[in-house]
C-alpha cells in the first residue's frame, strides 16, 4: 500500500479527483486529494508559489504519511516537484500528470511566449488572479459536455503569484523517482496559448513525445514515461484508466 497525495492543476481543487479516488482506494491505497491555498474551498487565502509547496509538505507531515506518491497535474507539477524533494524518505515516487515541471529559478510562465507577458497582464487586470476560462478552452480534450460543465462549475480564479514566482530546487529533479504521464488524444488538433498544459501539435498519442525538458529528465534511470490516449484532464475523461496508470507507477 502507498499513500497518494493528489494535487490538481490551475483553478481546480481536491474535488477534481472525485472519480479517481474510489479506484485507488479499492486497490487498497491511502488517498489524500489536496486543495491548494487560494482555490476551491480555500478561495480567498493569499498564496505564493512557496505557499503551494508548503501546502503539500504540510499535508504529508500533518498526516504523518509514509510511502508517499505525490501526484501533480498540469500547473501543480511545479509545487509537487519541489515538495517531493522536501519530504525526504517519506517519498516513494512523484508522478507528473501531463504537467509542468519545476526548473530552478524559473516560473510556470517562464517558457511561455514573451515570458508569459499575456498571462501577467491578465493577472494584473483581474485583481492578482488568473481568470476563469470559457467552455471553448476544453475543446478537443476528450471531454463530454457534462464533464466540461463540471470543470467550469467547480473552477475558481487562480492566485497569480503562484504562476509568476520562480521554483526553488535544492538538487536535480532527475534524482527523484518519477513517472511522467503524457496525455494526448488521437484527434488533438490545437495549440492553445491560454492553456495551462504543455504545447501540443497534431499527432497520434502513441507517437507523441514530451517536450525537451521532460525528455531530458527521462534520460535519468529514475524516470519513466507513461502515455494516455486522452486530453489534458484525464481525471475527468478517463478516471479509471488514470487510476490504473497511477497504481502501476507506484509499483515501479
Amino acid at each position: 500500500m502507498v499513500n497518494f497525495v493528489l494535487v490538481a492543476g490551475a483553478r481546480l481543487g481536491a474535488w477534481a479527483w472525485d472519480e479517481v479516488v474510489p479506484y485507488l482506494r479499492a486497490a487498497g491505497h491511502g488517498v489524500f486529494p489536496l486543495t491548494l491555498s487560494g482555490l476551491a474551498e480555500k478561495r480567498g487565502v493569499f498564496a505564493r508559489q512557496a505557499t503551494h509547496v508548503q501546502d503539500i509538505v504540510s499535508e504529508v507531515e500533518r498526516r504523518d504519511l509514509r510511502d508517499v506518491v505525490l501526484v501533480g497535474h498540469s500547473y501543480s507539477g511545479i509545487p509537487v516537484g519541489q515538495a517531493a524533494e522536501r519530504i525526504g524518505d517519506r517519498l516513494s515516487r512523484v508522478v507528473f500528470v501531463d504537467s509542468s515541471i519545476p526548473v530552478d529559478g524559473e516560473s510556470f510562465v517562464s517558457a511561455w511566449p514573451d515570458g508569459g507577458a499575456a498571462v501577467k497582464a491578465s493577472i494584473a487586470e483581474n485583481g492578482g488572479f488568473w481568470p476563469l476560462v470559457s467552455a471553448a478552452h476544453y475543446d478537443g480534450e476528450d471531454l463530454t459536455d457534462e464533464q466540461i460543465a463540471r470543470l467550469i462549475g467547480g473552477a475558481t480564479p487562480h492566485p497569480g503569484a503562484t504562476l509568476t514566482e520562480p521554483a526553488v530546487l535544492a538538487k536535480p529533479l532527475g534524482e527523484l523517482p518519477a513517472t511522467y504521464i503524457l496525455c494526448l488524444p488521437d484527434d488533438a488538433d490545437s495549440d492553445d496559448a491560454d492553456s495551462d498544459d504543455a504545447d501540443s501539435d497534431d499527432a497520434d498519442s502513441d507517437d507523441a513525445e514530451p517536450d525537451e525538458d521532460v525528455a531530458e529528465l527521462l534520460k535519468s534511470e529514475h524516470w519513466r514515461l507513461a502515455k494516455m490516449n486522452t486530453g489534458h484532464w484525464p481525471m475527468f475523461s478517463q478516471p479509471r484508466e488514470l487510476a490504473q496508470v497511477l497504481i502501476a507507477s507506484a509499483e515501479e
